[in-house]
């Protein structure tokens, strides 16, 4: 029997999808240089995504020079001749897949860590917290205490292993294309609104209530997609 020839199978992240699509109607003449897009929302009409993916693939264009983000305007066709054919490759992970992960493998974490937590793991986060308090109140970037206050939690589950793998899905946030969306959508008030829901897992671990510091994790990675990806 002979056998079918195989499809190659499909590697580049949905937003690259996404981008390259958008990038083929800049390209095709169906938006003009210096026209604006149309909303998020209609795209993703358009185009059968959810709006995070439709603006991580704005992002991407943003990246590689093929559009414009302006804040409280709109998206912009830019006015530069002989783009690259389709986005680099090498961006990042989608921050929502990203974000969606975190929240499956932390929340799993601070299970393990409310079972396990002792009296000094606990101040060790709590200088966590005092740190990113001031980095706010300072007007500087808390995101490595933010850090540091994950991966604390994760080294109180005792299992090396998901320290690596919290840290390292954290550290995500330094890609290409997570850095342009931080640089979009953090300000003081998402810090604040960060630091408070730290402060609610905090309470949970204290308490030694599992269930509490599972939801208080998720409820905060949850907020933080929203303020970090849609924008909300």
């Amino acid at each position: 029997m002979p056998s079918s020839p195989l499809k190659q199978i499909e590697s580049r992240r949905l937003y690259q999808q996404i981008a390259d699509q958008i990038r083929a109607l800049i390209q095709s003449g169906g938006f003009a240089p210096g026209s604006r897009l149309p909303p998020e929302r209609d795209l993703a009409q358009q185009l059968g995504v959810s709006r995070p993916s439709v603006r991580e693939a704005l992002i991407a264009l943003e990246i590689s020079g093929a559009v414009e983000i302006r804040q409280g305007s709109g998206v912009y066709v830019c006015r530069v001749p002989n783009r690259p054919a389709s986005v680099p490759a090498g961006l990042g992970e989608s921050p929502s897949e990203l974000m969606q992960a975190r929240s499956v493998l932390e929340g799993a974490v601070v299970v393990l860590a409310a079972a396990l937590t002792t009296t000094e793991a606990l101040a060790r986060l709590r200088g966590t917290l005092d740190a990113m308090r001031e980095n706010i109140s300072e007007g500087r970037s808390p995101l490595a205490h933010d850090r540091a206050f994950h991966v604390c939690i994760a080294e109180m589950s005792g299992n090396s292993v998901l320290v690596r793998l919290v840290a390292e899905l954290f550290d995500e946030r330094h890609s290409p294309i997570a850095t342009r969306l931080s640089g979009h959508a953090e300000t003081r008030q998402t810090w604040v609104a960060a630091l408070a829901e730290h402060e609610a897992i905090y309470r949970a671990l204290e308490d030694r209530d599992p269930l509490a510091a599972q939801s208080a994790i998720r409820s905060h990675l949850k907020a933080s997609a929203t303020r970090w990806i849609e924008g909300g």
